[in-house]
């Protein structure tokens, strides 16, 4: 499984799934608001009003850290 993170700074929920993905030995890369993308092309992808982090698991959406934590339980990477 190869995760995505879309992120910005100073972020407390995407710091928080960026931790859990490393502590679990996930592969994944992070998106940077401002670095990697706009805010335009992320409510573009993820719909007006979309919140961070937003989480895709082998391109397929799987939500923020909430739908992370528990994507990752359903799939025993975490307890």
């Amino acid at each position: 499984m190869k995760f995505k993170v879309y992120s910005k700074e100073d972020c407390p929920y995407c710091y928080k799934v960026k931790k859990i993905l490393e502590l679990t030995g996930s592969e994944f890369l992070v998106y940077n608001l401002g670095e990697d993308f706009t805010k335009e092309d992320f409510y573009n992808q993820f719909g007006e009003g979309s919140t961070f982090p937003q989480v895709l698991c082998d391109d397929q959406s799987i939500g923020g850290s909430v739908g992370t934590i528990q994507f990752l339980k359903e799939k025993q990477i975490v307890r």
